[in-house]
């Protein structure tokens, strides 16, 4: 009998963006494939109403990272939760991605302001897998390229190679090495090649899963995020105003929190 945990949630369903993954026979690769014009649009629909326009270079290094996530997450446990942090040094730039395939969710966000340089870039990933304790894996990595980066990655703490492949501007391909796979063939993949996989490879489609741009903040839990500060130090949370206004660090949503609501919330909680 399956794992509960390893079953996909209904609400997942009701998703618009479609990645299928497919299994390339006598290869022993993953390859996971999707079309990312649905959640592009959404994404800069995000910026709008949030008032946010990103310098072009930031805008597609986001891109990239929501893409190699998105590709990521589907060929990983229907249980598993995911948070990226790529830290580049040059451009000073954080990403922030975060994968939900418990409920078909992924949002993204960048960091421009106040970004702390180390000398060195970093790729640090926190997963969650069903009810199990959380875990962290912090790589350095040579390079400003995002997919780049995420290939590294792979090499060092997947301890297995993968390949992360822009077809076009909207389509993205990961092929990603399962047991007994021979990493030369994966290695030895371009640009060329990937697009004719159909065509050359054996492929067995294995899963359809379906994602939608969604983080899941709300007034409530930013709210709860500000309760224990209140308690400690309403003042210098509040000083003289009588509202301020915080941004969720997972999307950018805004908000604006009253000190009459936070500290009728703290009451309630």
């Amino acid at each position: 009998m399956e794992n509960p945990e390893e079953q996909p949630p209904a609400e997942s369903q009701s998703a618009q963006l479609e990645v299928r993954s497919y299994f390339v026979r006598e290869r022993n690769a993953l390859v996971t494939r999707a079309q990312l014009g649905e959640l592009y649009l959404d994404y800069y629909l995000h910026q709008g109403q949030q008032g946010v326009h990103h310098q072009p270079l930031h805008d597609g290094m986001l891109k990239e990272a929501l893409a190699a996530g998105l590709l990521h997450a589907a060929s990983r446990p229907w249980s598993e939760t995911a948070a990226w942090t790529l830290h580049f040094e040059n451009p000073a730039i954080n990403l922030f991605v975060s994968s939900d395939n418990p409920h078909g969710r992924i949002v993204g966000q960048i960091f421009t302001e106040n970004v702390k340089q180390t000398g060195r870039n970093l790729f640090c990933a926190d997963v969650v897998r069903g009810s199990t304790s959380p875990t962290r894996s912090v790589v350095e990595f040579p390079g400003n390229s995002v997919l780049g980066a995420v290939e590294w990655f792979y090499s060092q703490s997947e301890q297995r190679p993968a390949r992360f492949f822009e077809v076009t501007p909207e389509d993205f391909v990961m092929v990603s090495a399962q047991p007994d796979c021979e990493p030369g063939w994966i290695e030895g993949l371009t640009l060329e090649s990937v697009a004719a996989l159909d065509t050359k490879e054996q492929l067995s489609l294995l899963e359809i899963r379906k994602y939608r741009w969604e983080c899941g903040c709300t007034q409530e839990r930013m709210l709860d995020i500000l309760v224990p500060v209140l308690r400690s130090d309403a003042e210098g949370l509040f000083g003289d105003e009588e509202s301020i206004r915080m941004s969720c660090p997972r999307c950018g949503s805004r908000y604006v929190i009253t000190r009459e609501g936070l500290e009728a919330h703290a009451i309630r909680k």
